[in-house]
């Protein structure tokens, strides 16, 4: 006789598992903002502390993103590797 069921482990659903539900919100916090960013095409001009310099909007605010990004990901690798370290 051929058993039915494949396999007795309950798998969690996809959108339950801890990795997917930390890292939905970057990516819907990311598609909005890169909607805004392309949105915005027009020429501007930005001061970087002594020139003047003129590019269009969306360059900038799309710099301002990375940065941010940049800022987000060395926060979270410093602050899990802290919390990772063991008092002996």
């Amino acid at each position: 006789m051929a058993q039915t069921s494949r396999d007795h482990k309950a798998r969690t659903p996809f959108f339950s598992r801890p990795g997917v539900r930390r890292f939905l919100p970057f990516v819907l916090i990311s598609a909005v903002a890169l909607i805004f960013i392309f949105e915005n095409r027009s020429d501007v001009e930005i001061r970087l502390l002594v020139p003047i310099v003129t590019m269009p909007l969306w360059g900038a605010l799309l710099i301002a993103w990375g940065l941010g990004m940049l800022a987000c990901v060395f926060t979270v690798r410093r602050r899990s590797s802290r919390h990772s370290r063991q008092p002996r």
